[in-house]
């Protein structure tokens, strides 16, 4: 398992991490989240929010926002997805994340390979939520707002599962579906949504 081997020494400061969540759900918006971590408050057990449980998420989340020198998120929303692709959405969702910080960055370490237009420097890392703390404390802030957003989505369309797979195609979501139909919140250019609406399915599964 890759470890934690950042030093902000490497970078001008300050820095920010960058990532997103919700590129695989079928429904629910792209979260993305830029988080400026404070050197002199370090937070332990930060790590990609993937191989946290939720328990632990939430509790990092909170002591994020807390300790961080500045915090922000952005979303790119279903219709978004749709227009401009979840590749586009995501790299847009990542600049309304960088632009909403309180601080500007010296620099911003993105996760995965490619990196949105931005006001200041950027740098894309290859798993950067497993490698870089201020990019893992952005995918765990990410991930909480998100999953707390279908969770309250669930709540205005019972019988879809939102709460338990948080949009994600699990068998529960694709057989609610079918039984109960496409909701304004599903993202129209998956296949399996597609395929739902008689339309051709292929450029998004």
């Amino acid at each position: 398992m890759p470890q934690l081997c950042f030093s902000s020494g490497d970078y001008p400061s300050p820095l920010a991490g960058v990532d997103e969540v919700g590129r695989g759900p079928l429904a629910g918006p792209v979260v993305a989240a830029a988080v400026i971590l404070d050197p002199q408050r370090p937070i332990q057990g930060l790590d990609d929010s993937k191989k946290l449980s939720e328990k632990r998420r939430v509790e990092l989340a909170a002591e994020i926002r807390d300790c961080a020198l500045a915090w922000s998120l952005g979303r790119a929303e279903v219709d978004e997805i749709d227009n401009i692709n979840i590749l586009q959405a995501s790299l847009l969702a990542m600049q309304r994340a960088v632009a909403g910080l309180s601080l500007t960055p010296a620099i911003a370490l993105i996760d995965g390979n490619r990196c949105p237009q931005l006001a200041c420097p950027s740098r894309a890392v290859v798993k950067g939520d497993s490698l870089v703390p201020a990019i893992s404390a952005a995918s765990i802030i990410a991930k909480v707002w998100r999953d707390e957003e279908m969770i309250r989505l669930d709540a205005h369309y019972p019988g879809y599962g939102l709460a338990q797979h948080k949009g994600y195609p699990s068998p529960a979501h694709l057989r609610a579906l079918q039984t109960f139909g496409v909701l304004p919140i599903h993202r129209r250019t998956y296949a399996p949504v597609r395929r739902l609406l008689g339309e051709p399915s292929g450029e998004v599964d």
